[in-house]
């Protein structure tokens, strides 16, 4: 990996401006209200038409968690009382069979996630009956080369809670830690020992799963680079697979939650980019590989296979195998990728069961691709997931001559290149080392709905 980033301050200091995450492009800002059902429906007997029909990839929305994080920006709902999960799952176990209805019983699931909230927060018999629902619904595989997983939050999950996982299909977790650091964590709210990280990491190998990821998050009130740089250390010692270690976003007007947070216990930005640097240097150290963003993986893992065979994918679950897959999202706030669109759930429980129990999708909003949308998308996901760009396939694909439809945008990429950020000839864009920590920025210069935007308030920041 040491070959595949420069950390430069003063390229840093010129980039580290705000943009999106190009979890979708269009991004969800666009979105609009009005997208219908019988929209959606129309462009899901499309795809079933397809000659060799696409397999699916799913994603179940548990929002529900026992105890508020300061810094989340999540779709959440926080309770004590576990039985608001039962009317919930109800709605869902509807909705999951009206999804089933429309995709052919050929369109194999190759991809699972349930997130949150925190999806460990239903009990076990609970979630052996969802997991029933999904597959009396839909063509779940059993070959354990599929990818199910689940997020699970280390307090809320017992050793036979992960031998249930394992047992009803999941091979696959994801682990929210964020920070050891004892004063770190009373700041966000969110007291989770060591020892209650290393028990569930144990049991999850113990069980056979396939992969370990573990989330850290940077920028954190109380934080330090000595102090971050401890939990790093703590962690990359547990060996997991997958590590993503986000730059924490505080933006309190957007969400609320964040508002609890102390913003003078927040490191200054000097100090920010100090813990940031040293992530990069313990994560090269350790011989991970650098997938983009906030993505660290094993030369081994599944994600750098698909980066260096072409074939990794951006969504809202963040760097994803599977390019392949229609996305079908269930439950509150879920969105889905069919195809040309983008559709997302109702974002109320109230507004989603009422749409559920009248036996319709629940669509809040959406967007339909035009074609200049899966041009740019093409881009965009070429770039963020693979650091280079081949104009003739794009060229070829979409029928275009690239170099005349963005002459602009090339215009607008000397400086970048001036700065060694990237090299751009007649025939190709190949994002250079120093680069690749701006990837955002670079992608930005094809997002034609930013340049239209007022404000970029809407965005976290680059580094």
């Amino acid at each position: 990996m040491t070959d595949n980033l420069i950390f430069d301050k003063g390229l840093i200091a010129r980039y580290d401006k705000s943009g999106p995450r190009y979890t979708s492009y269009p991004t969800a800002i666009q979105f609009r209200e009005g997208f219908s059902k019988e929209q959606l429906v129309s462009i899901i007997n499309r795809t079933n038409e397809d000659p060799v029909p696409r397999p699916l990839s799913l994603y179940v929305h548990l929002p529900f968690c026992n105890t508020v994080c300061y810094y989340c920006a999540c779709n959440t709902i926080i309770t004590n009382n576990r039985a608001h999960a039962a009317p919930y799952l109800k709605t869902l176990h509807k909705e999951i069979a009206i999804h089933g209805k429309l995709y052919d019983n050929d369109r194999s699931v190759e991809q699972l996630h349930c997130g949150g909230g925190t999806p460990t927060f239903i009990d076990n018999q609970q979630m052996q009956k969802l997991m029933q629902v999904i597959r009396d619904n839909f063509s779940l595989l059993d070959n354990d080369r599929e990818e199910y997983s689940i997020e699970i939050d280390p307090r809320e999950a017992s050793k036979e809670t992960i031998s249930v996982l394992r047992s009803i299909g999941f091979n696959r977790v994801s682990l929210g830690v964020q920070d050891f650091d004892s004063e770190v964590q009373k700041a966000i709210n969110r007291i989770q020992s060591e020892k209650q990280t290393y028990d569930v990491i144990n049991s999850v190998r113990e069980e056979g799963f396939k992969s370990v990821s573990i989330d850290l998050i940077y920028g954190l009130p109380k934080q330090s680079a000595e102090s971050f740089s401890t939990t790093l250390k703590k962690i990359i010692a547990m060996k997991p697979d997958r590590l993503s270690i986000f730059n924490y976003a505080h933006m309190p007007d957007r969400f609320k939650t964040q508002r609890q947070i102390v913003e003078s216990n927040l490191p200054e930005p000097a100090e920010k980019l100090r813990i940031f640097r040293q992530i990069i240097d313990l994560m090269m150290e350790a011989d991970y590989t650098y997938i983009g963003m906030d993505h660290f993986a094993k030369p081994t893992d599944e994600l750098t296979a698909a980066q260096r065979d072409k074939t990794l994918t951006r969504n809202f679950q963040g760097y994803s195998t599977h390019a392949e897959c229609d996305v079908v999202g269930m439950g509150i706030t879920a969105i889905s990728k069919i195809d040309d669109c983008y559709v997302q759930n109702a974002c109320t429980i109230d507004e989603y069961k009422k749409l559920v129990d009248d036996e319709r999708i629940p669509v809040y909003r959406g967007i339909k691709l035009d074609t200049d949308d899966l041009l740019r998308r093409d881009v965009i996901i070429q770039l963020i997931c693979n650091f280079e760009l081949d104009f003739n396939d794009i060229s070829e694909k979409h029928h275009i001559e690239f170099n005349e439809y963005f002459y602009n945008e090339l215009q607008m990429m000397k400086s970048m290149a001036k700065d060694n950020l990237l090299a751009v000839d007649f025939e190709s864009i190949k994002v250079l080392p120093a680069g690749k920590l701006f990837i955002r920025n670079i992608c930005m210069i094809f997002d034609k709905y930013l340049r239209q935007m007022q404000t970029d308030q809407m965005f976290s920041r680059v580094i």
